[in-house]
């Protein structure tokens, strides 16, 4: 059976585009940094390993981006510094940060098992990621999903 896909011109993918803003290791790593509440550059550089430059870089970007904002803070007897918080359309990715998680503790997790869970603030339960469609019910797997072309799709020519 032929894909519809082969009949529309896959140039215009918001997965490619998403992925040239964030689609990095390092990116990822900054994006947990701040999704855990790290918001200073060398707290960030400790915790990432991350070489200066290339956190300088990453920061720079997420900022650019509109992901991160930067907020000015002085410490006693010290210059004045930016620390990096989340906006809201860097708070959107944390659905694809806690799926990569999830993967990661399903597939590339030590024996003995996920080096951190996420848990529901107000009652403690674990933090499950959940696929609905629009009327609620759960997906379990890729093979119930039927791609279709959208709004935006572009025949080949």
């Amino acid at each position: 059976m032929r894909s519809w896909a082969l009949d529309y011109d896959p140039a215009k993918c918001n997965i490619a585009a998403a992925l040239s803003i964030v689609g990095e290791k390092w990116t990822f790593l900054v994006l947990r940094e701040a999704f855990n509440g790290i918001r200073r550059f060398d707290d960030m550089q400790r915790r990432t390993g991350a070489p200066r430059q290339v956190l300088s870089s990453r920061l720079a970007g997420l900022v650019d981006e509109g992901l991160l904002r930067k907020v000015p803070y002085r410490d006693p007897g010290q210059r004045p510094r930016n620390e990096y918080r989340l906006t809201e359309k860097g708070l959107g990715l944390f659905p694809v940060i806690v799926a990569l998680m999830s993967w990661g503790d399903k597939y590339a997790s030590d024996p003995g098992g996920p080096p951190v869970v996420l848990t529901h603030r107000d009652c403690g339960a674990p933090v499950e990621l959940e696929l609905t469609c629009a009327d609620g019910h759960v997906l379990n797997s890729a093979r119930e999903v039927t791609p279709k072309p959208g709004p935006g799709a572009r025949r080949v020519a």
